[in-house]
């Protein structure tokens, strides 16, 4: 839509491969994160994204991986625009409030609401990311196993191979003697 953004990123490898490609969005970026996140985090995360202004923008935009099973983990996103609008458009119309308090509690929700998906998203992500490293090592164990099975076959085989040549020498031996 030729919209523009900012970008806040958490982790290094995402900073490493965005800084390559798009430097001039990053505004922020976290790393040095222990995984999975914390919802602390999601919501110190969330707070210092209002203060800077996220309530501005049109929405904000979580891209995360996704668990799906053992073997696969697909790339989502999540939309999340502020609450905000007019007459018909107006959020939460049929709930009544204190006077002057609507503003202030559409503010703390949309922080809440921020804070909850950052945070779905962290464990999404870490679960995709124990199934990914699950996955690897099951993989691995079975090569191995593998591995193992071929290089004792080729040691059997070498072995035995050793063995007929002394029989073949030892009897060719023998029956030398008798021809005398």
């Amino acid at each position: 839509d030729g919209k523009e953004c900012d970008v806040v990123i958490i982790g290094d490898k995402g900073r490493g491969q965005l800084n390559r490609t798009h430097p001039e969005v990053i505004k922020r970026s976290l790393t040095e994160i222990v995984s999975p996140g914390t919802f602390t985090l999601a919501s110190a995360l969330s707070t210092e994204l209002i203060a800077a202004g996220a309530s501005d923008y049109d929405a904000v935009v979580i891209v995360y991986n996704s668990f799906v099973n053992k073997a696969v983990y697909k790339q989502k996103y999540k939309l999340i625009k502020p609450f905000s609008g007019e007459g018909e458009d107006e959020p939460m119309k049929e709930y009544e409030f204190e006077p002057d308090t609507k503003s202030e509690v559409m503010v703390d929700l949309y922080e809440y609401l921020l804070t909850s998906q950052l945070f779905h998203s962290f464990m999404d992500g870490a679960a995709s990311e124990q199934s990914s490293r699950m996955s690897a090592m099951e993989n691995a164990s079975q090569n191995a196993g593998e591995m193992i099975q071929s290089l004792t076959l080729k040691y059997n085989r070498a072995r035995q191979s050793r063995i007929t040549t002394e029989l073949i020498e030892i009897i060719s031996g023998a029956s030398a003697l008798e021809d005398k």
